[in-house]
Protein backbone atom coordinates (compact mmCIF):
# COMPACT_ATOMS: atom_id res chain seq x y z
CA UNK A 1 0.00 0.00 0.00
CA UNK A 2 2.07 2.96 -1.32
CA UNK A 3 -0.62 5.31 -0.41
CA UNK A 4 0.92 7.12 3.33
CA UNK A 5 3.77 7.95 1.28
CA UNK A 6 4.98 11.38 -0.13
CA UNK A 7 7.31 10.71 -2.57
CA UNK A 8 7.45 7.24 -3.69
CA UNK A 9 4.56 6.21 -6.02
CA UNK A 10 5.13 3.13 -7.86
CA UNK A 11 6.86 -0.10 -7.06
CA UNK A 12 7.97 -2.81 -9.72
CA UNK A 13 8.54 -6.48 -8.69
CA UNK A 14 10.21 -8.36 -11.69
CA UNK A 15 12.27 -11.71 -12.02
CA UNK A 16 15.18 -12.71 -14.76
CA UNK A 17 16.64 -15.93 -15.70
CA UNK A 18 20.24 -16.13 -16.59
CA UNK A 19 22.39 -18.89 -17.71
CA UNK A 20 25.74 -19.36 -16.42
CA UNK A 21 27.65 -16.87 -13.54
CA UNK A 22 25.37 -14.31 -12.63
CA UNK A 23 28.18 -11.70 -11.83
CA UNK A 24 27.96 -12.23 -16.21
CA UNK A 25 24.73 -11.22 -16.52
CA UNK A 26 24.19 -8.75 -13.36
CA UNK A 27 24.68 -5.13 -15.37
CA UNK A 28 21.57 -6.70 -17.65
CA UNK A 29 19.31 -6.18 -14.62
CA UNK A 30 21.56 -3.72 -12.31
CA UNK A 31 21.42 -0.30 -13.11
CA UNK A 32 24.36 1.81 -11.67
CA UNK A 33 22.31 4.88 -11.48
CA UNK A 34 19.73 3.43 -8.94
CA UNK A 35 20.49 3.39 -5.18
CA UNK A 36 20.81 -0.99 -5.26
CA UNK A 37 21.39 -2.72 -2.52
CA UNK A 38 22.31 -6.48 -3.49
CA UNK A 39 21.40 -9.65 -1.68
CA UNK A 40 24.00 -12.33 -3.08
CA UNK A 41 23.08 -16.10 -3.00
CA UNK A 42 23.15 -18.14 0.19
CA UNK A 43 26.03 -20.63 0.25
CA UNK A 44 24.21 -23.28 0.56
CA UNK A 45 21.80 -22.27 -2.60
CA UNK A 46 21.83 -23.56 -6.51
CA UNK A 47 22.43 -20.10 -7.52
CA UNK A 48 25.84 -20.03 -5.25
CA UNK A 49 28.92 -20.52 -6.74
CA UNK A 50 30.14 -21.49 -3.20
CA UNK A 51 32.77 -18.32 -2.94
CA UNK A 52 31.35 -15.55 -1.92
CA UNK A 53 34.40 -13.76 -2.05
CA UNK A 54 34.68 -14.17 -5.49
CA UNK A 55 30.96 -13.54 -6.46
CA UNK A 56 31.82 -9.77 -4.79
CA UNK A 57 35.09 -9.35 -6.73
CA UNK A 58 33.34 -10.75 -10.26
CA UNK A 59 30.15 -7.71 -9.27
CA UNK A 60 32.67 -4.96 -8.80
CA UNK A 61 34.69 -5.76 -12.07
CA UNK A 62 31.90 -5.82 -14.47
CA UNK A 63 30.82 -2.49 -13.02
CA UNK A 64 34.20 -0.89 -13.48
CA UNK A 65 38.09 -0.57 -12.31
CA UNK A 66 38.74 -0.79 -8.21
CA UNK A 67 40.22 2.05 -6.95
CA UNK A 68 41.13 0.88 -3.66
CA UNK A 69 38.94 1.21 -0.11
CA UNK A 70 38.20 4.35 1.54
CA UNK A 71 39.91 4.43 4.83
CA UNK A 72 37.13 5.77 6.92
CA UNK A 73 34.14 4.46 5.49
CA UNK A 74 35.86 0.97 4.52
CA UNK A 75 33.71 1.44 1.40
CA UNK A 76 35.34 0.16 -2.09
CA UNK A 77 36.02 2.35 -4.59
CA UNK A 78 34.91 1.73 -8.00
CA UNK A 79 35.78 3.49 -11.42
CA UNK A 80 33.38 3.30 -14.08
CA UNK A 81 34.33 3.38 -18.09
CA UNK A 82 32.27 6.61 -17.77
CA UNK A 83 34.61 8.13 -15.59
CA UNK A 84 31.45 8.22 -12.48
CA UNK A 85 32.98 7.07 -8.98
CA UNK A 86 31.14 4.42 -7.18
CA UNK A 87 31.13 3.70 -3.84
CA UNK A 88 30.25 0.03 -2.87
CA UNK A 89 29.47 -1.11 1.06
CA UNK A 90 31.32 -4.46 1.23
CA UNK A 91 29.04 -6.30 3.79
CA UNK A 92 30.05 -10.25 2.81
CA UNK A 93 33.80 -9.65 3.77
CA UNK A 94 35.07 -12.72 6.37
CA UNK A 95 37.46 -10.01 7.77
CA UNK A 96 35.03 -9.28 10.91
CA UNK A 97 37.12 -5.81 11.47
CA UNK A 98 36.39 -4.71 8.23
CA UNK A 99 32.86 -5.16 8.16
CA UNK A 100 31.96 -4.15 11.09
CA UNK A 101 33.98 -0.60 9.92
CA UNK A 102 31.01 -0.74 6.55
CA UNK A 103 28.59 -1.76 8.91
CA UNK A 104 29.06 1.57 11.42
CA UNK A 105 28.99 3.72 8.23
CA UNK A 106 26.22 2.50 7.21
CA UNK A 107 24.57 3.99 10.67
CA UNK A 108 25.86 6.83 10.72
CA UNK A 109 23.84 9.24 11.59
CA UNK A 110 25.18 12.21 10.05
CA UNK A 111 24.79 10.94 6.80
CA UNK A 112 21.37 9.40 7.25
CA UNK A 113 19.74 12.23 4.51
CA UNK A 114 23.43 12.22 2.16
CA UNK A 115 21.76 10.48 -0.94
CA UNK A 116 25.84 10.75 -2.44
CA UNK A 117 26.95 8.95 0.93
CA UNK A 118 27.29 5.33 -1.03
CA UNK A 119 25.62 3.97 -3.79
CA UNK A 120 25.80 0.02 -3.83
CA UNK A 121 25.82 -2.36 -1.02
CA UNK A 122 25.97 -5.86 -1.34
CA UNK A 123 24.87 -8.02 1.19
CA UNK A 124 24.63 -11.68 2.19
CA UNK A 125 21.57 -13.22 3.20
CA UNK A 126 19.05 -10.80 4.53
CA UNK A 127 21.77 -7.79 5.71
CA UNK A 128 20.45 -7.83 9.24
CA UNK A 129 22.74 -5.33 9.91
CA UNK A 130 20.02 -3.03 11.37
CA UNK A 131 20.97 -0.03 8.67
CA UNK A 132 18.12 2.49 7.48
CA UNK A 133 18.97 3.23 4.02
CA UNK A 134 16.06 5.58 3.00
CA UNK A 135 17.61 6.06 -0.68
CA UNK A 136 17.94 2.68 -2.06
CA UNK A 137 15.65 2.77 -4.55
CA UNK A 138 16.37 -1.12 -5.95
CA UNK A 139 16.57 -4.64 -4.37
CA UNK A 140 18.49 -6.77 -5.91
CA UNK A 141 18.09 -10.74 -5.03
CA UNK A 142 20.03 -13.20 -6.59
CA UNK A 143 18.61 -16.67 -6.35
CA UNK A 144 15.41 -17.92 -4.67
CA UNK A 145 14.04 -16.79 -1.35
CA UNK A 146 11.89 -19.40 0.10
CA UNK A 147 10.26 -17.26 2.87
CA UNK A 148 7.65 -14.82 2.20
CA UNK A 149 8.58 -12.75 5.28
CA UNK A 150 12.29 -12.66 3.73
CA UNK A 151 11.00 -10.87 0.66
CA UNK A 152 8.83 -8.67 2.44
CA UNK A 153 12.00 -7.60 4.32
CA UNK A 154 14.40 -7.37 1.47
CA UNK A 155 11.80 -4.95 -0.67
CA UNK A 156 11.04 -2.87 2.57
CA UNK A 157 14.50 -1.79 2.05
CA UNK A 158 13.53 -0.55 -1.08
CA UNK A 159 10.15 1.19 -0.31
CA UNK A 160 11.22 3.86 2.49
CA UNK A 161 10.44 7.56 1.40
CA UNK A 162 13.02 10.12 0.93
CA UNK A 163 12.70 13.17 -1.60
CA UNK A 164 12.36 12.51 -5.20
CA UNK A 165 12.37 9.16 -5.26
CA UNK A 166 9.13 7.97 -7.09
CA UNK A 167 9.99 4.58 -7.96
CA UNK A 168 11.30 1.35 -6.51
CA UNK A 169 11.73 -1.63 -8.07
CA UNK A 170 12.60 -5.41 -6.39
CA UNK A 171 14.18 -7.83 -9.03
CA UNK A 172 14.81 -11.11 -8.40
CA UNK A 173 17.63 -13.05 -10.72
CA UNK A 174 16.97 -16.80 -10.86
CA UNK A 175 19.19 -19.80 -12.55
CA UNK A 176 18.16 -20.72 -15.52
CA UNK A 177 17.30 -24.67 -15.01
CA UNK A 178 20.17 -26.20 -16.77
CA UNK A 179 19.59 -29.06 -19.63
CA UNK A 180 22.15 -31.05 -18.13
CA UNK A 181 21.28 -31.02 -14.50
CA UNK A 182 20.17 -33.98 -12.46
CA UNK A 183 18.62 -30.96 -10.42
CA UNK A 184 15.94 -30.00 -13.45
CA UNK A 185 13.63 -30.58 -11.06
CA UNK A 186 14.50 -28.36 -8.18
CA UNK A 187 15.26 -25.92 -10.57
CA UNK A 188 11.33 -26.04 -12.34
CA UNK A 189 10.13 -25.86 -8.56
CA UNK A 190 12.13 -22.55 -7.66
CA UNK A 191 11.24 -20.86 -10.88
CA UNK A 192 7.65 -21.87 -10.07
CA UNK A 193 7.74 -21.00 -6.32
CA UNK A 194 9.46 -18.00 -7.20
CA UNK A 195 6.59 -16.79 -9.96
CA UNK A 196 3.67 -18.03 -7.03
CA UNK A 197 6.04 -15.39 -4.21
CA UNK A 198 6.17 -12.76 -7.50
CA UNK A 199 1.87 -13.11 -7.80
CA UNK A 200 1.56 -12.99 -4.41
CA UNK A 201 3.76 -9.92 -3.54
CA UNK A 202 1.59 -7.98 -6.32
CA UNK A 203 -1.61 -8.92 -4.46
CA UNK A 204 -0.33 -8.06 -0.98
CA UNK A 205 1.07 -4.69 -2.42
CA UNK A 206 -1.97 -4.16 -4.45
CA UNK A 207 -4.86 -1.84 -2.91
CA UNK A 208 -8.12 -2.91 -1.53
CA UNK A 209 -10.59 -4.40 -3.39
CA UNK A 210 -14.12 -4.09 -2.42
CA UNK A 211 -16.30 -5.85 -5.15
CA UNK A 212 -20.28 -5.22 -5.25
CA UNK A 213 -22.82 -7.34 -7.27
CA UNK A 214 -24.17 -5.14 -10.22
CA UNK A 215 -28.02 -4.82 -10.51
CA UNK A 216 -30.67 -2.13 -11.57
CA UNK A 217 -30.39 -0.76 -8.22
CA UNK A 218 -27.10 -0.34 -8.13
CA UNK A 219 -26.18 3.60 -7.26
CA UNK A 220 -22.69 5.53 -5.89
CA UNK A 221 -21.25 5.56 -2.77
CA UNK A 222 -20.29 8.93 -1.20
CA UNK A 223 -16.65 9.23 -1.02
CA UNK A 224 -16.13 7.52 -4.83
CA UNK A 225 -14.64 8.99 -7.45
CA UNK A 226 -15.84 7.10 -10.57
CA UNK A 227 -13.93 9.21 -13.10
CA UNK A 228 -15.01 10.73 -16.08
CA UNK A 229 -18.67 11.19 -16.38
CA UNK A 230 -19.42 10.22 -13.06
CA UNK A 231 -21.09 6.61 -12.02
CA UNK A 232 -23.17 5.22 -14.83
CA UNK A 233 -26.51 2.98 -14.18
CA UNK A 234 -26.21 1.49 -17.42
CA UNK A 235 -22.60 -0.13 -16.74
CA UNK A 236 -20.11 -2.05 -14.24
CA UNK A 237 -18.14 0.95 -12.30
CA UNK A 238 -15.00 1.56 -11.02
CA UNK A 239 -14.88 3.56 -7.93
CA UNK A 240 -12.04 4.77 -6.01
CA UNK A 241 -11.24 6.38 -2.29
CA UNK A 242 -8.28 8.88 -2.48
CA UNK A 243 -8.09 9.10 1.58
CA UNK A 244 -8.68 4.96 2.01
CA UNK A 245 -6.72 3.92 -0.92
CA UNK A 246 -9.86 1.64 -1.73
CA UNK A 247 -11.16 0.59 -5.05
CA UNK A 248 -14.96 -0.47 -5.57
CA UNK A 249 -15.53 -2.72 -8.57
CA UNK A 250 -19.09 -3.74 -9.55
CA UNK A 251 -19.34 -7.06 -11.11
CA UNK A 252 -22.21 -8.81 -13.11
CA UNK A 253 -23.44 -11.99 -11.40
CA UNK A 254 -21.22 -11.73 -8.44
CA UNK A 255 -22.58 -13.62 -5.29
CA UNK A 256 -22.33 -12.08 -1.73
CA UNK A 257 -21.42 -13.72 1.23
CA UNK A 258 -24.55 -14.71 3.53
CA UNK A 259 -23.03 -15.24 6.85
CA UNK A 260 -20.57 -13.04 9.01
CA UNK A 261 -17.65 -15.33 9.00
CA UNK A 262 -18.58 -15.24 4.82
CA UNK A 263 -18.48 -11.65 5.05
CA UNK A 264 -15.25 -11.70 7.11
CA UNK A 265 -13.13 -14.01 5.00
CA UNK A 266 -14.08 -11.81 1.60
CA UNK A 267 -12.76 -8.55 3.64
CA UNK A 268 -9.68 -9.72 5.14
CA UNK A 269 -8.62 -13.18 3.75
CA UNK A 270 -8.47 -13.30 0.72
CA UNK A 271 -4.90 -12.58 0.16
CA UNK A 272 -4.59 -15.88 2.25
CA UNK A 273 -6.41 -17.73 -0.29
CA UNK A 274 -4.76 -16.23 -2.96
CA UNK A 275 -1.34 -17.52 -1.92
CA UNK A 276 -2.76 -21.26 -1.04
CA UNK A 277 -3.69 -21.11 -4.60
CA UNK A 278 -0.73 -20.01 -6.50
CA UNK A 279 1.35 -21.73 -3.87
CA UNK A 280 -0.64 -24.73 -4.95
CA UNK A 281 2.09 -27.09 -7.32
CA UNK A 282 -0.50 -28.69 -9.54
CA UNK A 283 -2.16 -25.16 -10.13
CA UNK A 284 0.53 -23.29 -11.36
CA UNK A 285 2.43 -25.98 -13.25
CA UNK A 286 -1.22 -26.03 -14.72
CA UNK A 287 -1.72 -22.77 -15.28
CA UNK A 288 1.97 -21.89 -16.79
CA UNK A 289 2.44 -24.86 -19.04
CA UNK A 290 -0.89 -26.61 -19.98
CA UNK A 291 -1.86 -26.06 -23.02
CA UNK A 292 -4.37 -27.55 -22.98
CA UNK A 293 -6.20 -25.88 -19.88
CA UNK A 294 -9.45 -24.42 -19.61
CA UNK A 295 -9.26 -21.86 -17.07
CA UNK A 296 -11.83 -22.55 -15.64
CA UNK A 297 -11.09 -25.75 -14.01
CA UNK A 298 -8.11 -23.63 -12.09
CA UNK A 299 -10.50 -20.43 -11.21
CA UNK A 300 -13.67 -22.82 -10.06
CA UNK A 301 -12.35 -26.60 -9.70
CA UNK A 302 -8.77 -25.67 -8.00
CA UNK A 303 -9.95 -22.47 -6.03
CA UNK A 304 -13.16 -24.18 -5.58
CA UNK A 305 -11.52 -26.88 -3.76
CA UNK A 306 -9.32 -25.04 -1.95
CA UNK A 307 -11.50 -22.87 -0.36
CA UNK A 308 -13.51 -26.36 0.46
CA UNK A 309 -10.59 -27.56 2.27
CA UNK A 310 -9.53 -24.26 4.09
CA UNK A 311 -13.25 -23.16 4.84
CA UNK A 312 -15.06 -26.75 5.37
CA UNK A 313 -17.61 -24.83 7.98
CA UNK A 314 -18.81 -22.26 5.46
CA UNK A 315 -22.11 -23.96 3.25
CA UNK A 316 -22.11 -24.12 -0.43
CA UNK A 317 -22.90 -20.94 -0.79
CA UNK A 318 -20.71 -19.10 0.89
CA UNK A 319 -17.95 -20.71 -0.30
CA UNK A 320 -18.63 -20.00 -3.48
CA UNK A 321 -18.76 -16.43 -2.95
CA UNK A 322 -15.67 -16.48 -1.27
CA UNK A 323 -14.25 -18.08 -4.69
CA UNK A 324 -15.72 -15.33 -6.46
CA UNK A 325 -13.78 -12.91 -4.70
CA UNK A 326 -10.77 -13.92 -4.66
CA UNK A 327 -10.61 -14.99 -8.30
CA UNK A 328 -11.56 -11.34 -9.28
CA UNK A 329 -9.13 -9.96 -6.94
CA UNK A 330 -6.30 -11.89 -8.36
CA UNK A 331 -7.82 -11.59 -12.10
CA UNK A 332 -8.16 -7.67 -11.75
CA UNK A 333 -4.90 -7.30 -10.08
CA UNK A 334 -2.93 -8.90 -12.81
CA UNK A 335 -5.00 -8.11 -15.79
CA UNK A 336 -4.43 -3.91 -14.29
CA UNK A 337 -0.91 -4.86 -13.65
CA UNK A 338 -1.06 -5.63 -17.95
CA UNK A 339 -2.94 -2.94 -18.59
CA UNK A 340 -0.37 -0.76 -16.87
CA UNK A 341 2.70 -2.18 -18.42
CA UNK A 342 1.12 -1.67 -21.86
CA UNK A 343 0.32 2.16 -20.93
CA UNK A 344 4.05 2.52 -18.90
CA UNK A 345 5.90 3.08 -21.67
CA UNK A 346 3.53 5.92 -23.11
CA UNK A 347 3.30 7.66 -19.94
CA UNK A 348 6.54 7.04 -17.28
CA UNK A 349 5.30 10.03 -15.52
CA UNK A 350 2.34 8.59 -14.16
CA UNK A 351 3.36 6.61 -10.65
CA UNK A 352 1.85 4.53 -7.89
CA UNK A 353 -1.61 3.79 -7.12
CA UNK A 354 -2.89 6.15 -10.06
CA UNK A 355 -1.57 3.61 -12.90
CA UNK A 356 -3.11 0.67 -11.20
CA UNK A 357 -6.72 2.87 -11.06
CA UNK A 358 -6.22 3.29 -14.49
CA UNK A 359 -4.98 -0.17 -14.99
CA UNK A 360 -8.11 -1.45 -13.45
CA UNK A 361 -10.29 1.05 -15.08
CA UNK A 362 -8.87 0.62 -18.80
CA UNK A 363 -10.08 -3.21 -18.26
CA UNK A 364 -13.17 -2.88 -17.02
CA UNK A 365 -13.91 -0.51 -19.93
CA UNK A 366 -12.23 -2.75 -22.54
CA UNK A 367 -14.25 -5.57 -21.80
CA UNK A 368 -18.87 -4.93 -22.60
CA UNK A 369 -19.50 -5.68 -19.14
CA UNK A 370 -17.85 -7.09 -16.37
CA UNK A 371 -19.16 -10.32 -14.89
CA UNK A 372 -17.86 -13.45 -12.68
CA UNK A 373 -18.16 -15.22 -16.18
CA UNK A 374 -15.68 -13.42 -17.59
CA UNK A 375 -13.31 -13.25 -14.60
CA UNK A 376 -13.75 -17.08 -14.31
CA UNK A 377 -12.06 -17.11 -18.15
CA UNK A 378 -9.11 -15.58 -17.37
CA UNK A 379 -6.07 -17.54 -16.76
CA UNK A 380 -4.94 -15.72 -13.68
CA UNK A 381 -1.25 -17.00 -15.03
CA UNK A 382 -1.38 -15.44 -18.20
CA UNK A 383 0.86 -12.53 -16.99
CA UNK A 384 3.18 -14.65 -15.49
CA UNK A 385 3.91 -16.56 -18.55
CA UNK A 386 4.33 -13.61 -21.03
CA UNK A 387 6.84 -12.11 -18.59
CA UNK A 388 8.72 -16.07 -18.24
CA UNK A 389 8.38 -16.68 -22.19
CA UNK A 390 10.15 -13.05 -22.28
CA UNK A 391 12.89 -13.33 -19.72
CA UNK A 392 13.71 -17.45 -20.29
CA UNK A 393 15.56 -18.99 -22.77
CA UNK A 394 13.17 -20.97 -25.49
CA UNK A 395 15.62 -23.80 -24.84
CA UNK A 396 14.64 -23.51 -21.05
CA UNK A 397 10.98 -22.93 -21.59
CA UNK A 398 10.51 -26.02 -23.58
CA UNK A 399 12.41 -28.28 -20.86
CA UNK A 400 10.12 -26.73 -17.89
CA UNK A 401 7.09 -27.62 -20.37
CA UNK A 402 8.50 -31.31 -21.01
CA UNK A 403 9.27 -31.64 -17.42
CA UNK A 404 5.82 -30.54 -16.44
CA UNK A 405 3.45 -32.01 -18.79
CA UNK A 406 5.28 -35.35 -18.64
CA UNK A 407 3.78 -35.56 -14.92
CA UNK A 408 0.13 -34.34 -16.72
CA UNK A 409 -2.77 -36.92 -15.23
CA UNK A 410 -6.21 -36.28 -16.70
CA UNK A 411 -8.39 -36.32 -13.98
CA UNK A 412 -8.30 -36.91 -10.60
CA UNK A 413 -11.80 -38.33 -9.09
CA UNK A 414 -11.35 -35.10 -6.67
CA UNK A 415 -11.63 -33.04 -9.85
CA UNK A 416 -14.18 -34.85 -11.79
CA UNK A 417 -16.55 -34.36 -8.64
CA UNK A 418 -15.93 -30.58 -7.94
CA UNK A 419 -16.62 -30.78 -12.41
CA UNK A 420 -19.69 -32.66 -11.71
CA UNK A 421 -20.74 -30.30 -8.71
CA UNK A 422 -20.46 -27.01 -11.33
CA UNK A 423 -22.44 -29.61 -14.09
CA UNK A 424 -25.00 -29.41 -11.64
CA UNK A 425 -24.85 -25.88 -11.22
CA UNK A 426 -24.51 -25.56 -14.95
CA UNK A 427 -27.91 -27.45 -15.05
CA UNK A 428 -30.41 -25.03 -12.33
CA UNK A 429 -28.93 -22.38 -14.33
CA UNK A 430 -30.07 -23.80 -18.37
CA UNK A 431 -32.29 -26.57 -17.24
CA UNK A 432 -29.79 -29.33 -19.01
CA UNK A 433 -26.55 -31.02 -18.04
CA UNK A 434 -23.26 -30.14 -20.35
CA UNK A 435 -22.65 -31.29 -23.53
CA UNK A 436 -19.72 -33.20 -23.80
CA UNK A 437 -19.79 -32.16 -27.44
CA UNK A 438 -20.37 -28.81 -26.45
CA UNK A 439 -17.60 -26.50 -28.70
CA UNK A 440 -17.19 -24.41 -25.54
CA UNK A 441 -14.73 -25.87 -23.63
CA UNK A 442 -15.41 -25.45 -20.09
CA UNK A 443 -19.01 -27.10 -20.62
CA UNK A 444 -17.68 -30.05 -22.66
CA UNK A 445 -14.73 -30.41 -19.55
CA UNK A 446 -17.89 -30.23 -16.83
CA UNK A 447 -19.05 -32.97 -19.29
CA UNK A 448 -16.18 -34.88 -19.13
CA UNK A 449 -16.17 -34.87 -15.36
CA UNK A 450 -19.99 -36.45 -15.20
CA UNK A 451 -18.88 -38.95 -17.63
CA UNK A 452 -15.48 -40.34 -15.42
CA UNK A 453 -17.64 -40.25 -12.64
CA UNK A 454 -20.12 -42.27 -14.42
CA UNK A 455 -17.62 -45.15 -15.87
CA UNK A 456 -16.04 -44.96 -12.39
CA UNK A 457 -19.28 -46.01 -11.27
CA UNK A 458 -20.40 -48.79 -13.55
CA UNK A 459 -16.58 -49.77 -13.05
CA UNK A 460 -17.47 -50.31 -9.21
CA UNK A 461 -20.47 -51.93 -9.80
CA UNK A 462 -19.34 -54.55 -12.00
CA UNK A 463 -16.14 -55.26 -9.56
Amino acid sequence: QLNGYEYLKQLDIGYFFYSGSYADDILKVLNPDEKTIIHIPSVNSRESTKDKIKEVEHIIEELGEWQGADPETGFQIVKMATGRVLKIADLVDDDAAKRERVSSALKDQAQKNNRDYVDIVIALGMAKEGFDWIWCEHALTIGYRSSLTEIVQIIGRATRDAPGKTRARFTNLIAEPDASAEAVTEAVNDTLKAIAASLLMEQVLAPRFEFKPKNPNSGPTPGFDYGEGGYDQDKCNVGFNGETGQFQIEIKGLSEPKSPEGARICREDLNEVIAAFVQDKTTIERGLFDEELVPEELTQVRMGKIIKDKYPELDDDDQEAVRQHAIAALNLTQQAKQAVLDGADRDREQGGNTALLDGVRKFAMDVRELDIDLIDRINPFGEAYAILAKTMSEESLKQVQAAISAKRVSLTIEEARELARRALRFKQERGRLPSITSPDAWEKRMAEGVAYLARMKAEAAHG
